[in-house]
């Protein structure tokens, strides 16, 4: 082990102290990208639709009861709620509430029927808000043996036809002060402005797929089509030039920064190395924000570390931390799978290899690019590629006990797919450099799981995600229209 004048510190424990300092900072970092994507709840704004009634009937003063106390709810999330001045009760009054909430700036929508509204605003409720929609039936009077409210014939009247003209929608049935109402809500509402998000996302793809890996390789027509994402892509020798292109005084901010983590080396790293890797992180930053990327995949061999003599892992590491969906390899599905994630709440993601497996277990692998916040502090070091002996990649065990998700959104057959599976992680049984760990499947064997999904053509790369989450992909899945897997 070396630590030569770059910073890294052999000191475990002061390493220690100084990494759980930057995960600290990592959330005003994160923030930096996450303010311009769809995971950024401060500026989102939801709104509340009340399809009222232009004809008495039900029990009017229980619909304003439980509509005052929807509204309340609604500002109990982590969104800003906007209702219009009035109920929608027929075509007017529909477009003068749409017409507010579009000027309010609300992406999100939840309907509601305090008591059950007139079925023909439904048609034209989807020609004025495109994006989905969450249906909330509220409920009846309890106290009384008339029909108050038949909220939920009207909410399921509306949910059918949605369904039918392929207009996407969540359904929660819940009083608003149950306190099991308010979390369906949450979900609903981050299902559909994941699904809006998607439609507005740029993935960034620097060169094409690494090579061999034939797997990798998209179509940004079916993208677009199906995800509603757009690609951008970039040369490798545009990226390459924007790396050699950043700026000397830039690098010495940013090494300050990488000295400030305290990382201590197992190999011998040279400082120019550690420049390399500022450059890598300063150009992709900035790629970032210029292009306005939600998410980028990068081929990340053979061309770089020939050219530049320094693997992107250590880079990649700090800027998945930083809240950016990267994915290597070229893997711009890969990169997909981390931003859905992202979007949905599950925070920085990671790719990696299933590197082996017995019945209940896979050896989870990579060269060494995990966001740190998913590492096991004690064993985060530095280190040169285990193949070919370049700097710099990050050699750290997957933080075991911990409930983790296994996904991944992937096309074969002309659409799109999406799996998950939820895990707890462990110990690798041999040691490894790069990142590893261990998967722990308690319900599945891991040989039909891995037969079925290679059958299914998923590739090798699977993301990792913090929590279990598969049941809410499964949801995700169904909000975007893609073919759910069943793992």
């Amino acid at each position: 082990m070396s630590s030569a004048r770059n910073g890294c510190k052999n000191r475990d424990h002061e390493a220690a102290v100084l990494f759980g300092a930057k995960i600290r900072v990592l959330h005003y970092r994160e923030n930096h990208f996450m303010n311009d994507t769809p995971a950024a709840s401060e500026q989102v704004r939801i709104g509340l639709l009340v399809i009222g009634r232009n004809r008495p009937g039900f029990d009017p003063l229980w619909g304003r009861e439980v509509q005052a106390a929807a509204g309340q709810a609604l500002r109990r999330l982590p969104w800003p709620c906007f209702e219009p001045s009035a109920p929608a009760v027929d075509d007017a009054s529909l477009r003068q509430a749409v017409a507010e909430l579009r000027q309010a700036g609300c992406e999100g929508l939840v309907v509601i029927q305090p008591t059950m509204g007139d079925g023909r605003l439904a048609p034209g409720l989807i020609q004025l808000w495109a994006a989905p929609l969450v249906l909330w039936a509220t409920t009846e009077r309890q106290d009384t043996n008339r029909v108050s409210a038949c909220t939920l014939v009207g909410t399921h009247a509306f949910a059918s036809l949605l369904r039918q003209w392929h207009h996407p929608y969540e359904v929660v049935s819940g009083h608003p002060d149950d306190p099991a109402t308010l979390p369906m809500l949450n979900l609903a509402l981050r299902l559909t402005l994941t699904n809006s998000r998607l439609h507005r996302a740029k993935v960034g793809l620097v060169g094409t797929h690494a090579p061999g890996f034939l797997n990798m390789h998209v179509d940004p027509a079916m993208i677009r089509q199906q995800l509603g994402a757009s690609v951008h892509h970039v040369g490798i020798q545009e990226f390459i030039d924007a790396v050699r292109a950043v700026d000397d005084e830039a690098i010495l901010d940013d090494r300050r920064a990488i000295d400030a983590m305290g990382l201590r080396c197992q190999d011998d790293i040279p400082s120019a190395a550690l420049d390399m890797t500022s450059r890598y992180t300063l150009a992709i930053r900035r790629m970032v924000r210029q292009q306005h990327l939600e998410a980028l995949a990068v081929r990340c061999w053979p061309e770089l570390p020939n050219v530049l003599g320094v693997w992107p892992y250590f880079a990649f590491a700090r800027l998945a931390d930083e809240g950016l969906a990267l994915a290597m390899e070229g893997d711009a599905d890969g990169a997909l799978t981390l931003l859905l994630g992202r979007l949905m709440g599950y925070g920085a993601g990671y790719l990696s290899d299933s590197l082996e497996y017995d019945a209940h277990s896979l050896t989870l692998w990579h060269q060494g690019e995990a966001p740190l916040r998913l590492c096991d502090r004690s064993t985060v070091a530095l280190g040169r590629h285990f193949n070919n002996d370049k700097p710099v990649v990050v050699n750290a065990q997957l933080a075991a006990e911990r409930n983790m998700t296994l996904a991944r959104l992937w096309h074969c057959d002309g659409y799109y797919r999406m799996t998950a599976v939820n895990i707890r992680t462990a110990a690798p049984r041999r040691e490894l450099k790069g990142t590893r760990g261990l998967a722990i499947f308690d319900q599945q064997d891991v040989s039909d799981w891995f037969d079925h999904l290679c059958h299914e053509g998923m590739p090798h790369h699977l993301a990792l995600f913090e929590n279990h989450n598969a049941a809410e992909l499964r949801r995700l899945a169904r909000q975007l229209g893609i073919t759910w897997i069943k793992s």
